[in-house]
């Protein structure tokens, strides 16, 4: 699609913290070009996932790896001309001593990085806008929702439709379709972090884990009690897997099927102390492709649900 003045340009960055002293600073960014101060953040590429752009454009901004937290919202403001713009943000723990060790070169976008105590940060913002972000994140730190961990709800990709197929369900192939979308996910999917892969047996959701197991190192385990063979209404296996993996509190990405879904966002909800709300409800209603994240609280006794997201691949 060609942009248009009024195609919305989209965004994504983050809210770079570390704790020094018992106490929270925040990274700010002294723009070069034009000469503010603002959080790092920039625009998607073409194929890109908004949280595969969030933690690519923090790496190119200020050199720094991030894994995405929580949520912190969107802003939206007119750039000079009139075109409309969308950032999308997230919340990103920086460990203070690589922070410490960091080291950073002026270049022809970023003059500096500055870590700041947040009043001091809001105080040398140049933008309303991103000071509303940052009391965003100062509200997540005080209610003890800062520091996460991402169970992620991956659902297959598009498969060979099953009158197609000759053979025994479980082993209908992704499409080309499939494949693409599997691909576009991978990176978004990474951002968040996780330890553990873990897929429905069936060949189309190993195929679609596939390339989010390349792009995080780790090795996929193949669960049948999440496979659409296995599915039964009372939902009792998917449950137990679900509880497994929350238990252990490791970012976790479960690859399934669209009947078996809803059962992982329940059982979820249930385990992390919340209702089925109508935004959960569509947080299980994915499209091939799609995933949702659902952020549940480090620092509490029992791992409490604090935030849901959901995303869909980048590809026409």
């Amino acid at each position: 699609m060609t942009p248009t003045p009024q195609t919305p340009v989209r965004a994504a960055g983050a809210v770079l913290w570390k704790i020094v002293d018992g106490k929270a600073r925040v990274l700010v960014v002294h723009r070069t070009q034009h000469k503010d101060v603002s959080l790092p953040k920039g625009k998607v590429d073409p194929g890109e996932t908004l949280p595969h752009t969030a933690v690519r454009e923090i790496a190119e901004e200020t050199g720094f790896d991030v894994v995405l937290g929580a949520p912190l919202g969107t802003v939206e403001y007119r750039l000079p001309g009139g075109r409309p713009k969308t950032v999308h943000y997230w919340s990103a723990e920086v460990d203070p001593g690589a922070a410490e060790r960091h080291t950073y070169e002026a270049n022809g976008e970023i003059l500096a990085l500055e870590w700041l105590p947040l009043a001091k940060a809001e105080k040398k913002l140049s933008y309303e806008h991103d000071v509303d972000v940052l009391d965003r994140f100062a509200a997540q730190l005080e209610a003890g929702r800062a520091r996460t961990f991402p169970l992620v709800v991956l659902r297959h990709g598009k498969a060979m439709p099953p009158e197609q197929w000759d053979g025994p369900d479980a082993t209908r192939p992704l499409l080309h379709r499939g494949l693409e979308q599997s691909a576009s996910v991978a990176g978004g999917v990474a951002a968040f972090g996780p330890e553990v892969l873990v897929t429905s047996t069936a060949a189309r959701c190993v195929a679609t884990i596939a390339p989010t197991a390349a792009a995080t190192g780790l090795p996929v385990k193949e669960a049948r009690s999440i496979s659409q063979d296995a599915y039964r209404a009372d939902g009792e296996r998917v449950h137990a897997q679900v509880a497994k993996r929350l238990e252990r509190r490791l970012g976790t990405v479960l690859c399934s099927h669209g009947p078996v879904i809803p059962q992982i966002i329940e059982a979820a909800a249930e385990f992390g102390g919340a209702h089925l709300t109508p935004e959960l409800r569509r947080s299980a209603a994915l499209s091939t492709g799609d995933f949702t994240v659902l952020h549940f609280s480090r620092e509490t006794e029992r791992p409490w649900l604090v935030a849901v997201e959901s995303h869909r691949p980048a590809v026409d």
